[in-house]
């Protein structure tokens, strides 16, 4: 009571040397000495003239108290302080954050308000500030992030760095898009920044290495909630070095932060190279000479056959105006009876080629997205199917097709090794004679022989049944379901093949899955459409394997060998086709031949533009 009454008795007589009401006259704040008489013990008078609001009046804030007299005798109470006068722009960035609805307002942080000061090591202040209410994430500071910021490391980062300062926005859920987004975007932010990662002896490889995984693709494509984020490996908070016992990714608790979305993980499954780089060969040598064998056969197998093309190209235009010349002087060559129609292949020969191309567009409508996950075509695919989960249910159902194809393809060579009884000869006559797609002598006659009419040096060879380049097409087949189908059938089950196998070896299937898979797509879409549908005396398309038919003077122009047989041994006839294929079956078949040319072409332009555009 003594010291409240010395306080009245100050203020009384203050006010008799200089009115207050004449401060407000003025627009003046109230002197702070005159607050500090009564506030002096809990307010630090050096303290509060430091720190940054020390250049304000009280009623600065405290805008209610314009009568001393009357805040004194309690008749003026004190209201709470606006901070968002002065710090717009921190309270609109508050206002919608996490904070802001749990009710914890700017002294939930900024606690000592009056004695507030602008911190030396600020990294340091924020990170021991907000432990200091979210112990569950104490482990923060123990971990790689934390120990640097409270070592004094500028770049290291705090929980503003991924949270926020003032506009901290709640934790999504991590089985929706945004939430799974967050676990990874926040530390892409600082990873992908190889200036940074060098200054702090951290790999700059990380995120490239993640974006070019499964993981990441479906992240860079829009729809990360089923695939791993940065955090759901290395935790949200304890990120440790991986020697630490207690760090997620040590190898002796890997195998369990696998299981989290791969049951059943095996701790040799988890020997998968989570951030593996083909172009590291003394850290990773199998994936290195993995990816140069396979950049080896993309290179010289297209290096070969689009030569091909291009020379076959030129010659077939020059071919053709030599026969339109022949037309015209009355020289051209004339094939009696010759637009009467001939059996080439059967039912069941067009249904599995028309499997295929299902299939094989499928696998390439699905695959090269993820493929060239960068770009923006293949996000605009992604999102028409719905994104990489529905995607990938598409590809691996036109896998089954493919599966299905082979397996009819191995058949249809059984029956004709062993079965048939139409095809005379030993099982050696078989496999190697003209009705038989295992090359042999005479494709290597043929090969030299299309090179000498390339170059105008001979005459343009006659055909058997199959030519080299069908027979390349059909040995490609098994080549095809080794590389693709075996690399497809790991990465598909991969907990079953990491029973057995280290988890890296689910790296080499991914590049050889993806390598071999660029090589089929670019060789379907280029070599073989041209081949088949845009060399010069085919173009635009040839309907043969829809149809099954072709006219006496194809035959005899394309396969005169297969021709002249059929007539040594009297059997043309049986191959006659009394009436040619109905229109309605013509038109349907015809449309879905140029949809699927005009797709594969389309593909390969999207291919050439990523690769132009890297």
């Amino acid at each position: 009571m003594i010291k409240r009454y010395r306080q009245i008795v100050f203020l009384v007589c203050f006010c008799m040397a200089v009115p207050v009401a004449a401060f407000a006259e003025h627009g003046l704040a109230v002197d702070p000495m005159d607050c500090l008489g009564c506030h002096r013990e809990t307010i630090s008078a050096e303290k509060f003239a430091a720190s940054p609001h020390g250049k304000n009046g009280c009623t600065s804030c405290h805008l209610e108290i314009t009568d001393l007299l009357r805040h004194m005798t309690g008749k003026t109470k004190k209201q709470e302080v606006n901070c968002a006068r002065c710090h717009g722009k921190e309270q609109t960035e508050y206002a919608t954050s996490i904070h802001s609805k749990k009710g914890v307002g700017c002294t939930g942080c900024h606690s000592d308000i009056h004695g507030i000061t602008v911190p030396q090591n600020q990294k340091k202040a924020i990170l021991v500030k907000c432990s200091s209410c979210h112990s569950k994430e104490k482990g923060f500071i123990n971990s790689v992030h934390g120990a640097a910021v409270m070592a004094g490391s500028k770049d290291a980062p705090d929980c503003s760095n991924c949270h926020g300062l003032h506009d901290i926005k709640k934790v999504l859920d991590p089985s929706t898009n945004e939430g799974r987004a967050f676990h990874t975007s926040v530390c892409i932010k600082c990873h992908a920044d190889e200036a940074m990662m060098k200054r702090s002896h951290v790999s700059t490889t990380a995120v490239e290495t993640y974006l070019e995984s499964y993981h990441g693709k479906g992240y860079r494509l829009g729809f990360p909630e089923r695939a791993a984020g940065c955090s759901d490996c290395h935790t949200a908070h304890t990120i440790l070095p991986k020697d630490d016992p207690a760090s997620s990714i040590n190898p002796k608790n890997a195998a369990t932060v696998c299981s989290k979305c791969h049951k059943n993980a095996t701790p040799l499954f988890a020997k998968y190279y989570a951030h593996g780089s083909h172009s590291d060969r003394g850290k990773y040598p199998v994936l290195y000479w993995t990816f140069l064998g396979m950049t080896g056969l993309l290179v010289g197998t297209f290096a070969v056959f689009w030569v091909h093309t291009l020379l076959w190209m030129f010659r077939g235009f020059a071919e053709n105006r030599e026969k339109h010349d022949a037309l015209a002087a009355g020289k051209g060559h004339h094939v009696p009876e010759g637009n009467k129609l001939y059996a080439r292949f059967q039912k069941r020969h067009i249904f599995l080629h028309l499997t295929v191309i299902v299939s094989f567009l499928g696998l390439s409508l699905t695959g090269l997205p993820l493929k060239f996950s960068d770009q923006a075509w293949a996000k605009s695919l992604m999102s028409l199917y719905g994104g990489v989960h529905n995607a990938g249910l598409i590809h691996r159902g036109c896998a089954i097709l493919t599966f299905y194809y082979f397996l009819g393809a191995l058949l249809m060579s059984i029956d004709y090794l062993f079965i048939r009884k139409d095809i005379k000869g030993t099982f050696l006559q078989r496999l190697f004679g003209p009705d038989s797609l295992i090359p042999n002598l005479r494709d290597l006659k043929d090969v030299i022989a299309m090179v000498r009419w390339f170059l105008y040096k001979g005459e343009k060879p006659t055909f058997e049944r199959w030519t080299y380049w069908e027979k390349f097409d059909f040995i490609a087949v098994f080549w095809g379901m080794f590389a693709i189908g075996g690399s497809g059938l790991m990465l598909w089950f991969p907990q079953f093949f990491g029973h057995f196998l280290p988890g890296w070896v689910m790296n080499v299937a991914t590049i050889i899955h993806s390598d071999e898979a660029l090589l089929a797509t670019g060789f379907i879409f280029t070599v073989h459409f041209f081949n088949t549908h845009g060399r010069p005396e085919k173009f635009p398309m040839d309907f043969v394997i829809f149809n099954g038919q072709m006219t006496k003077e194809e035959f005899i122009e394309e396969r005169g060998d297969q021709w002249k047989r059929y007539e040594e041994q009297g059997i043309t006839e049986k191959f006659r086709i009394a009436r040619p294929t109905g229109y309605l079956y013509d038109f349907f078949f015809k449309g879905f031949g140029f949809v699927a040319l005009f797709t594969g072409l389309t593909l390969v332009f999207f291919m050439l533009y990523a690769f132009i555009s890297k």
